[in-house]
């Protein structure tokens, strides 16, 4: 049941005090510390980091699995064809913009710096690992692959389904709290929902700031590498200072032109970078090595999934990559699921899960086995100096790695520049991020205020050089394992609550088949002359009303309607209302039912503009254009036409609605622990 707190709540744009203040504070007072008493919370992150790695080790391995095995049950289950948003909305961007934003802001400038690193250091130094060079190395594929694949996509797409499906078609605000919804209920916009949210925020900066220090490094190396300019703390600062402004540049231009050109800029400049090393490379044996890693991969994705090496622990290697990569995609669960939300509304629950496992996660494959096999390849046949550099310096990886090739000037000012934008990716997309996770806004579609996007830039920026002070890459991996723990048990909220919402979504589905047989001897009956039917019919599938006729219809057909409808009711004492109005230049006229403490019934009609059919513009020649009058529920538009139906008919309709909703209120109140979702404001057809 919607109330007036509710509404008030989502007709205003303004700033969350708690979850703002509470979360600026945190991030400030630790910064300070970070940077002031540098020694002191270096020992103190370190000693958080073994605790946690020691105790909750296990733990980590064991809920990556279950977000994986919960997103591909929903995207394969009856679940997977509703929507993210109302029924009759579509996806905003096509897939290459919408693949390429998935990439840049999901995985971001670490390919660059673990695409080298990570595949020389499991060959070299990985737990376990098989005798003989050959075994070694594609056991060193098959770790890298499991660090940047399936398993920390299972979390974003977790998050960012959760994001979409309970702000897009529920609307609700679009923050981590609004999952919780089926479980706390109006809860959320208290003490619990504030405390969701803060966390969410904590989670989300230090991952961040993890990233783009591991960017200042990757850059401040390649600086000293082309133009000699030193690597040391105050080109860092310089370095972030330049970037942030970048950043905030792009997160004030939004998503449409900053964000996404930036998108497709960088992956189309990764795809030449990629495809140049195939081709200068040895190109056959790096597709035979590419089509041999993505099977290995699969092949032991399980067991190394659940390898937790009890009998022999390698405590130093888990924290630097299995526990620290689980941690990090935690971490940046809450960013790049708001993110993949925001970019994702209208597509369904199966495409999106679909694409989202699949279309990042094949670049990563092709990308990391390509570079990563090329340079195994060098350190196995004599180049081991080149191997052991780039494991003891990460950074130097794919500098070093491009002089072996031709045009080494030209594909290392490239891969700066990929490295910069991969930067700005990840911190304009931040800020935006941030800036709606702390504010509540009148509209989900649209964006927090210019002002606290500069905000963000320049906290993330501040953050990122306390950590850079107080240890270096170390301590941003050791706080995003910490940061990482308490979000990943809000996770299991967001699931639980997923669910709950989506189960709901299901009573509505099965009540339009319980309460069939009544809709069908309703329509029996009461619709006049069946002689004329079949011409009414004719006539109706001819018109093609304008905007003048629509509104007649309305007022000469669907009000009168709703009128008798809302007059039987309240003789039965029932709270209804018939509301008229226009939004967006679109007409609307809605009957609204109150059931109290259980959702309410709305049937709305709203005209709708198309552009007018080829045949028909002889007859209509003075008009490019002409309206449907669409029926819509709480879920969105039904995607039928009442233009031509009869009082009588228009009335047989919304009562073979009413009664369906009738059906879903049993249904739903029969089930254990049912719950009653928020009813959504009247919203004009997309």
């Amino acid at each position: 049941m919607s109330t007036a707190t509710d509404k008030d709540r989502v007709n205003e744009d303004r700033l969350n005090p708690v979850v703002f203040y509470g979360s600026f504070i945190g991030i400030v007072v630790f910064s300070l510390w970070a940077m002031i008493a540098t020694e002191q919370a270096s020992a103190v992150i370190n000693a958080l980091l073994g605790w946690i790695s020691n105790t909750f080790g296990w733990y980590y391995f064991l809920t990556v699995v279950i977000y994986l095995a919960f997103v591909v049950f929903l995207g394969v289950s009856r679940f997977g064809k509703i929507r993210l948003g109302p029924e009759h909305s579509r996806p905003d961007f096509n897939i290459f913009s919408w693949s390429a934003m998935l990439f840049s802001a999901g995985i971001g400038i670490g390919v660059i710096f673990f695409a080298l690193a990570e595949p020389l250091t499991q060959f070299y130094n990985a737990p376990d690992a098989p005798e003989g060079q050959i075994a070694a190395a594609r056991h060193a594929m098959e770790l890298t692959f499991l660090h940047w694949g399936l398993s920390g996509w299972g979390i974003y797409t977790l998050i960012g389904m959760s994001l979409a499906f309970f702000s897009y078609r529920h609307n609700l605000p679009l923050t981590i709290s609004s999952a919780l919804y089926p479980i706390f209920g109006k809860k959320i916009y208290g003490p619990i929902g504030h405390v969701v949210d803060i966390a969410a925020v904590l989670g989300t900066v230090f991952g961040i700031a993890a990233s783009l220090g591991i960017g200042v490094i990757q850059l401040n190396y390649g600086l000293n590498f082309m133009f000699g300019i030193t690597e040391s703390a105050w080109t860092q600062t310089a370095l972030v200072l330049l970037i942030v402004l970048f950043a905030t540049i792009s997160a004030v231009t939004g998503v449409e032109r900053g964000i996404r050109r930036l998108s497709e800029f960088n992956i189309l400049l990764a795809i030449a970078l990629l495809l140049f090393v195939l081709f200068a490379g040895d190109t056959i044996f790096l597709l035979n090595a590419l089509v041999m890693n993505v099977g290995d991969y699969l092949s032991s994705f399980v067991s190394m999934s659940f390898d937790t090496y009890a009998f022999d622990r390698p405590t130093d290697w888990l924290n630097a990559w299995t526990l620290f990569f689980w941690a990090w995609w935690v971490a940046w669960g809450p960013f790049v699921g708001l993110f993949l939300a925001r970019i994702s509304r209208g597509r369904t629950i199966r495409t999106f899960v679909a694409g989202t496992l699949t279309l990042p996660i094949a670049f990563m494959m092709i990308w990391m086995s390509i570079l990563g096999n090329s340079a195994i390849d060098m350190a196995i046949n004599g180049a081991s100096d080149f191997g052991q550099q780039v494991m003891n310096n990460p950074p130097a990886g794919i500098y070093l790695f491009l002089e072996t090739y031709p045009l080494p000037v030209l594909t290392t000012i490239v891969v700066s520049i990929l490295a910069i934008v991969f930067f700005v990716t990840s911190g304009d997309s931040g800020a935006l991020v941030l800036s709606n996770f702390t504010s509540i806004l009148k509209d989900v579609s649209s964006d927090a205020p210019i002002w606290m996007r500069i905000l963000w830039s320049a906290v993330i920026g501040v953050l990122t050089l306390a950590l850079l002070l107080a240890g270096g890459l170390s301590t941003l991996q050791s706080a995003v394992v910490i940061t990482g723990l308490p979000f990943s048990v809000v996770i299991f909220f967001m699931m639980a609550g997923l669910y709950k919402a989506l189960k709901v979504e299901a009573f509505k589905e099965e009540s339009h088949r319980l309460s069939l047989s009544s809709s069908l001897s309703g329509r029996m009956g009461g619709s006049g002359d069946s002689s004329k039917h079949w011409e009414q019919r004719l006539e109706r599938s001819m018109n093609f009303p304008d905007r003048q006729q629509a509104r007649q219809f309305i007022a000469e057909t669907v009000q009168p309607a709703m009128t008798s409808i809302r007059d039987k009711l309240k003789q039965r004492n029932q709270n209804v209302e018939v509301n008229q109005g226009e939004q967006n230049d679109n007409d609307y006229i809605s009957l609204n039912v109150d059931f109290g403490e259980e959702q309410n019934f709305t049937y709305q009609v709203w005209t709708r503009a198309f552009p007018l059919p080829a045949f028909a513009l002889s007859r209509n020649s003075n008009r490019e254009e002409y309206f449907r009058l669409e029926v819509h529920l709480l879920e969105g538009s039904q995607g039928y036409d009442l233009m031509g139906y009869n009082t009588s008919q228009v009335i047989e309709d919304i009562l073979d609605q009413y009664e369906r909703h009738l059906e879903f209120l049993h249904l739903n109140r029969m089930e254990p622990g049912s719950i009653n979702m928020p009813d959504s404001p009247e919203q004009p057809p997309v």
